[in-house]
């Protein structure tokens, strides 16, 4: 009993580290995807977000979504640095989505009310203390491992109402014309990306919740191989598109194309065999090229592509769980879809609306010109570097 204890301890321990892993992961995709004049501003957001929203779930959030700390399988301090590790990624895809244009202090407002209200609600109602069981909106059937809805989702919801209210950047759409903000730091974006896929082993072998007997080690290595693999084959169908279409090789595109995968096959990493997997990957990178074009002529400015990997892929993968996997059922999946996307959607518009009119998330005009690191930082990523616009 003892062993089995501190196993499953190590193991919560080792999987929190590699989802941390998540923290520098988010930064660097987002610093090298945007404009030079904004990357010591996204830094500063995402090193924030882990302060706020770590130290917000530990006071209250962790308690609303689960109900009170438990010791009996693990340590309970083990437990809640798992779930605390988690709780930030919703607010990362917000912020990536919005940057460029958004100031930091209503940023950190906003990841109080994700991290201590809109999160835990969403954890309560499908992992955790279930406020909502045996009332008609009750999800607590939907299977999602590690959150495709639950997190990946939730926090697309929330930078889909953000856009809504915001608007994009300056000239982005100017004269029924799409201008492209080529990425500052391709290395940086290659960094990130990868630091994300290597913290999602965390990120879905640790939501198995155990490695200490035969059974739940074998599941962890199912659930880390397919996550792999649908990474994999994301990543690949996006470098066939992308070449057949332009005959050049986007490493953007196709990191995001694996990105796409790897969000996808969180929901049923451990209930799906590898075939599944791979096909359920696959249609995530390719979903993933298509919506990226398609949230642009809709004038939905996302700097880092994450409504395409993150609200795209969190509801498919969460479907796909329910098409592919024997004992899921379709409707319970699509009935979590729905009810998480109008709560988190609607709560996230409210509370980002009265946000904006007491402190507006906007920059001004002249700021955003010349850049948020200047007027929100005073400190430049790259000084030495003469900006082109």
């Amino acid at each position: 009993m003892d062993f089995s204890w501190v196993l499953d301890t190590f193991f919560a321990l080792f999987a929190f580290t590699l989802i941390i892993l998540m923290v520098p992961g988010f930064a660097m995709l987002e610093a090298g995807l945007v404009r030079t004049k904004n990357v010591t501003t996204v830094l500063t957001v995402n090193t924030m977000i882990y302060i706020v929203a770590s130290l917000v779930f530990f006071f209250w959030g962790y308690t609303l979504a689960f109900g009170g700390w438990d010791g009996s399988s693990m340590s309970m301090y083990a437990a809640f640095l798992f779930q605390m590790a988690f709780v930030g990624k919703t607010v990362n895809i917000m912020s990536g989505g919005v940057s460029e244009r958004t100031k930091v202090i209503p940023l950190a407002i906003f990841t109080i009310f994700m991290a201590g209200l809109i999160y835990p609600l969403v954890v309560n109602w499908t992992w955790g203390a279930d406020m909502l069981k045996d009332t008609f909106l009750d999800i607590s059937s939907m299977h999602d491992l590690a959150g495709s809805t639950v997190i990946h989702s939730t926090g697309a919801w929330a930078l889909l109402a953000a856009i809504l209210i915001i608007g994009p950047r300056k000239g982005k759409y100017k004269d029924g014309k799409i201008r492209v903000y080529p990425a500052s730091n391709i290395p940086l974006v290659v960094l990130g990306a990868f630091l994300l896929w290597i913290g999602w082993f965390g990120f879905n072998g640790g939501s198995v919740g155990s490695i200490s007997s035969k059974e739940a080690a074998n599941t962890v290595a199912l659930v880390i191989m397919n996550t792999n693999n649908a990474g994999l084959i994301g990543g690949l169908v996006v470098m066939i598109l992308v070449y057949l279409q332009y005959k050049k090789f986007d490493i953007t595109m196709i990191l995001n194309g694996a990105l796409g995968g790897l969000v996808a096959i969180t929901a049923g990493a451990d209930v799906v065999n590898p075939i599944s997997a791979l096909i359920i990957g696959a249609i995530g990178g390719a979903l993933v090229y298509y919506a990226v074009p398609f949230f642009d002529k809709l004038k939905l400015d996302d700097p880092v592509g994450a409504l395409s990997v993150h609200l795209v892929n969190g509801i498919w993968g969460t479907i796909a769980t329910g098409i592919f996997a024997k004992d899921v059922s379709l409707m319970a999946q699509i009935k979590g879809v729905v009810v998480v996307g109008v709560f988190a959607f609607v709560a996230s518009y409210v509370i980002i609306y009265i946000i904006n009119k007491i402190v507006p998330f906007r920059a001004d005009e002249e700021s955003e010109i010349e850049g948020l690191d200047v007027s929100e930082c005073g400190l430049e990523a790259y000084p030495e570097f003469k900006r082109a616009f």
